[in-house]
């Protein structure tokens, strides 16, 4: 009993591996692997890889950020469950290819010239003639024929059925190509997934897996990283990213991982001698290269080198590619400019980078706890100011960013771009102020005045709350000197009673006939009251108190509603008159010359009282102009070590071998029975194709009436 159980789970562990092997190998399995592979190509195309998770959060929310990292579709193509998907990919193909390969192979070898003359009768194309010669000599004429077409041919002699004599059998074999393309076409996907495994994160995985090597998530000095976050010199695969700034070298480049980074210790050093970036007369740039001396650890030997985008350098086996550029650490003067009453104008060194505390600079309360941080410094901004953007008037700064600023304020909301007009607008210098708690707002000033199609140039400074937003800009009108002064003049005057009272003095002199006192102060409390509103008192629950939007509650709950339009236009008017006064006085305190009444003072006016609204609601007392700077580039190069390319390229030429075999090239086959028949011959001839095709009944028609003289039988092309 025991021997007949054992017996029985042997049979049933033979079948369950046989049904498992059949699984694997079958066609059905390796089409659904690739399905799943499409999908999961599809999700890496549309969904933004490698992105911060707050990215994720803001854009889809909390529950579905959580759910695409628990599955990793924020990096498809180093997910475990996709690799594991390729590993069966290579497996399925390979058992496909190694239980079908032999019998390919000896069907390529035999001519199956054993076939019996009464099955020729069955096959779709099909002949018969009478011929003169002996059975011999006709089956040795018709080989030599076929021979001479380039046809694989074997004779066979052999007695006939019934015995009548001897016959021959020609049989004839072309386009055996054909079934080595099956081959080829299915080793092509192994190569290429095997190649794809090795120059991914399959090696690196195994590393950290039994090798005991973990991701990185602290700071510091690369050279104080510990050993199990080194990779060495010596793995096989890998792809990373190096930063050099120039002036400097580098031999540890960075492997980005889902929970920190790995460091990949390089053979070589990299030394950035110089970038170069070469530019359109648009502004935007054509040409990225880095000039570069590889030094090699072992010899010490230096070796130049210059590296462009799709122009790599290759060193050891290590492929150097100009993937991007940063900053290398750009030194940076910035002033500080005033944005609320009582803060005061310093200027700050910096590196990009860096950071620095504001130690109470400003005379601001609580600047003590701000921590200013360099992050970029770009020396070029190209931005498009075509179409209806350059016409475009009073865009609403606390609503758009640089790129929206093209739109109009009051247009309609379907206005779309239909013409580019490229511009470099000049330096900028992004910045972040982080607070006590850690809390941080980035900042994005552009160094000089822009002329965004009003005829006014503004200095644009942004500010974002998240790092997934777009920059939100205020918009500071430049004053005749080309400075923001101005404007700064005028807000500080603004907050000033003493000033407005006088500013308002001023105003109804020039707009009262002395003679009507009363008239004029009726006109002064309501200009003392306009100005007192925009100026406001700061922000409250959130909300600005001052600006347009107070005037315009103010409108909404002491006017009536039939004589709104009316009492607004009066009482912007007299704010802009004051304001003007306002401006006026402030230059005189200053020891400027008072401002010409022309277009140009009037432009400047309108858009310094749309700036002073705006300003209610800049999220900082202070904000930092760029003054100068002394740029040092960097390059970011990608290096890779990839084994697997070149037998992804083998892969590749297989593809195009086998699907060209498959698709162009027919196998066929062709037999010819020759017996003997009174004094003569009787021939039967059949042909069979992989494929029907209409060359293939032209071919056919062709044979029979060379190789037999005799067209094919009523009922056959």
């Amino acid at each position: 009993m025991s021997d007949n159980t054992q017996g029985v789970r042997v049979q049933y562990g033979s079948k369950a591996l046989r049904a498992v092997i059949e699984m694997l190998s079958s066609m059905r399995f390796a089409i659904s692997l690739l399905t799943v592979i499409c999908i999961a190509s599809v999700i890496g195309t549309v969904l933004k890889q490698h992105e911060p998770a707050a990215n994720y959060v803001n854009q889809f929310g909390p529950f579905w950020a959580a759910l695409f990292s628990a599955i990793q579709l924020n990096a498809v193509y180093s997910a475990w469950w996709f690799l594991l998907i390729l590993a069966f990919l290579v497996l399925s193909t390979s058992l496909c290819i190694a239980r079908n390969t032999p019998k390919i192979l000896v069907d390529i070898r035999v001519y199956k010239e054993n076939i019996r003359e009464q099955s020729l009768k069955a096959f779709h194309h099909k002949a018969e003639a009478d011929l003169p010669e002996g059975p011999e000599a006709e089956a040795k004429r018709i080989g030599a024929l076929l021979a001479g077409g380039g046809w694989k041919v074997r004779l066979q002699q052999r007695d006939t059925p019934a015995g009548a004599g001897t016959g021959w059998m020609v049989a004839a074999k072309a386009g055996a190509a054909n079934k080595i393309g099956y081959i080829a076409a299915h080793s092509a996907i192994v190569l290429v997934c095997v190649g794809g495994l090795l120059d991914g994160d399959l090696i690196v995985r195994a590393q950290m897996l039994l090798g005991g090597k973990t991701p990185y998530t602290g700071g510091g000095l690369i050279a104080d990283v510990k050993p199990e976050h080194r990779l060495s010199e010596r793995n096989p695969t890998f792809r990373g990213n190096l930063l050099v700034a120039e002036g400097t070298q580098s031999s540890t480049a960075l492997l980005n991982q889902s929970d920190g980074v790995l460091l990949q210790d390089l053979p070589f050093a990299i030394e950035l001698k110089k970038f170069i970036v070469e530019h359109y007369s648009t502004g935007m740039p054509k040409l990225f290269a880095s000039e570069i001396i590889i030094h090699d650890k072992a010899t010490g030997e230096k070796t130049p080198a210059r590296v462009e985008v799709n122009h790599p350098a290759s060193y050891k086996g290590v492929e150097i590619y100009q993937s991007s550029f940063d900053d290398g650490g750009s030194h940076l003067k910035l002033r500080a400019v005033p944005m609320a009453p009582g803060a005061k104008a310093f200027d700050v060194d910096g590196v990009v980078g860096d950071s620095t505390q504001l130690t109470n600079k400003g005379g601001v309360a609580g600047s003590d706890t701000m921590t200013l941080e360099f992050t970029a410094l770009r020396t070029i901004n190209v931005e498009n100011f075509g179409g209806a953007g350059p016409g475009a008037t009073g865009v609403d700064v606390r609503k758009v960013d640089l790129r929206e600023a093209v739109e109009s304020r009051l247009g309609a909301a379907n206005k779309t771009v239909t013409k580019k007009e490229l511009r470099n607008v000049g330096p900028s210098v992004s910045y972040k102020l982080r607070d006590a708690a850690g809390q941080a707002r980035e900042f994005h000033n552009y160094m000089l005045p822009v002329d965004t199609g009003d005829g006014v140039p503004v200095y644009l400074l942004g500010v974002r709350e998240m790092p997934a937003d777009p920059f939100r800009y205020l918009r500071v009108p430049a004053d005749d000197q080309g400075g923001m002064d101005g404007f700064l003049r005028l807000r500080v005057a603004l907050a000033d009673p003493a000033a407005r009272e006088q500013a308002v003095r001023s105003y109804v002199a020039q707009a009262i006939d002395p003679s009507r006192p009363d008239v004029g102060e009726q006109l002064a409390q309501s200009a003392l009251r306009a100005l007192a509103l925009f100026a406001g008192n700061g922000i409250v629950d959130g909300k600005p108190t001052g600006g347009l939007q107070a005037i315009s509650d103010f409108m909404e709950s002491n006017v009536p509603e039939a004589e709104r339009g009316r009492a607004g236009e009066v009482l912007i008017r007299i704010l802009n008159g004051t304001l003007f006064e306002l401006a006026q006085l402030s230059r005189k305190n200053a020891g400027l010359q008072p401002l010409p009444p022309d277009d140009k003072t009037r432009g400047f006016m309108t858009q310094a009282v749309l700036s002073l609204s705006d300003a209610q609601i800049y999220p900082a007392a202070i904000a930092f102009e760029l003054k100068d700077f002394t740029q040092v580039q960097a390059s970011v190069f990608q290096v890779a070590r990839a084994p697997g390319r070149n037998i992804v390229y083998l892969g590749c030429a297989l593809l195009i071998l086998g699907v060209f075999a498959m698709l162009y090239i027919r196998e066929r086959r062709i037999w010819v029975w020759v017996a003997p028949q009174g004094d003569g011959t009787h021939a039967m001839m059949a042909l069979s194709t992989n494929r029907k095709t209409m060359d293939g009944d032209r071919e056919f028609v062709e044979l029979a009436e060379k190789l037999i003289g005799a067209p094919p039988l009523q009922g056959n092309p």
